[in-house]
């Protein structure tokens, strides 16, 4: 049966408007303001592998904007891997993990990365968003508090509004700002959040400092290292490592990497105790609720992370600093204003969108693909060219990007 609503409406960002068969056209008038704001985003088709040389919408390009750190995600082992995989597994899992989707190289992989990582137990998720969006929920819910760095990314803070729980945002890196909330807080439950590297600025997080605050004051330290693992500590192990942090010797220490960035694959994973795994296994719904990976992802991650740890991993890290070194060297003096990152992601501050736009198709017509980034991604005024270096590019690459850069108006 039908229902009519006579008295139909709709909100938008201007606020209720609306009457019965007006939706359609406030959709496409909102659309419209978007791309008058230089703010609606388009989407661009690849024609070859992921790569830092591609053929992209039919022109050919050098790209600086995958988070495919290492250049793994083409690497030919990983593509024999994947080929062996799909070959003795078949392409799906057919069901979830906790029904009939959970198969021998997941359950490897689950293993070999708590190894790697220094953690009892680890669970293998389909994406870092979805990891983020059931592990949040699973620990904390109504009158529990949150504590979340200003810049966390998207899926943490959607994972927030899932919990229920208050949500506290103190400022970027704030740890003065962090306790004085925390001393206040009668929650019940508490859990600090943050990004290890955040994305759109490339700095890191104070995590030695956000783990005393966690342990005086009771409460759990999730950190999301995105952008991190396989990049920052010895063989790779990720920004905890590079922090001297044992991820066994604190149990209140949980810790979420992603592995279709510099792992080159799909997927992510949560660490810690056999308890909290265990029960996040119970819990969470992004992962009880879901289609397990195909198990080729799996395999294929096992491979990767041999390369990550081994001594390719260790030269191909080398050679990212290398390269980081010469975009910094190379702007120093220059118009151009990196903010200050030791991590693959190079931002270049614009300030408006319409230039952020200008300047990123400059260097698109000398065949340098470099995004600009704009509000809601970032703060409204800080549009920005993100620049990210791969240790599958060269430093020709590098300095023909800065060559680029000093001719952009």
């Amino acid at each position: 049966m039908c229902f009519r609503n006579t008295a139909a409406g709709f909100w938008t960002a201007g606020g209720f408007l609306m009457e019965e068969g007006m939706i359609l056209e406030a959709l496409e008038a909102e659309l419209a303001a978007l791309e008058s704001q230089g703010l609606q985003r388009q989407r661009r088709t690849m024609q070859t592998p992921c790569g830092v040389r591609i053929n992209v919408d039919g022109r050919s390009l050098l790209s600086f904007c995958s988070n495919d750190y290492l250049g793994l995600a083409a690497e030919p082992a990983l593509v024999d891997a994947a080929r062996e995989a799909a070959l003795r597994w078949g392409v799906g899992s057919g069901a979830s993990h906790l029904v009939s989707g959970h198969f021998a190289p997941h359950e490897e992989l689950e293993h070999k990365l708590a190894t790697f990582v220094g953690s009892a137990r680890a669970l293998y998720f389909s994406t870092g968003y979805m990891a983020n969006l059931g592990v949040v929920p699973a620990l904390v819910g109504r009158g529990d508090a949150v504590f979340s760095d200003k810049l966390n990314h998207a899926s943490l803070i959607d994972a927030v509004q899932l919990s229920r729980a208050d949500h506290q945002r103190y400022p970027h890196n704030d740890l003065a700002a962090l306790e004085r909330q925390l001393g206040a807080s009668t929650a019940k439950r508490k859990l600090i959040l943050t990004d290890a590297v955040f994305s759109m600025d490339g700095d890191l997080a104070p995590l030695t400092q956000l783990l005393e605050l966690a342990e005086r004051f009771d409460a759990w330290l999730m950190v999301d290292d995105a952008h991190g693992f396989g990049v920052l500590g010895s063989q790779g192990r990720g920004a905890l490592a590079q922090c001297g942090i044992v991820l066994a010797d604190h149990p209140r220490l949980l810790y979420m990497g992603t592995l279709g960035k510099a792992a080159g694959v799909s997927g992510a994973f949560v660490a810690g105790t056999k308890s909290v795994i265990e029960w996040l296994l119970q819990r969470a719904r992004t992962y009880i609720f879901t289609t397990a990976s195909s198990p080729i992802l799996a395999a294929t991650l096992l491979k990767s992370l041999d390369l990550i740890a081994g001594t390719d991993g260790e030269a191909r890290r080398s050679h990212l600093q290398m390269l980081i070194a010469r975009l910094q060297d190379g702007l120093q003096g220059s118009r151009w204003q990196l903010l200050p990152s030791p991590t693959a992601i190079q931002p270049i501050i614009i300030g408006e969108n319409d230039a952020a736009l200008r300047i990123a198709a400059a260097l698109a017509e000398q065949g340098l693909w470099v995004p600009a980034i704009r509000p809601p991604t970032v703060a409204k005024g800080t549009a920005r060219l993100r620049i990210t270096l791969s240790a599958a590019h060269s430093l020709a690459d590098v300095d023909r990007l800065l060559a680029a850069l000093q001719a952009a108006q």
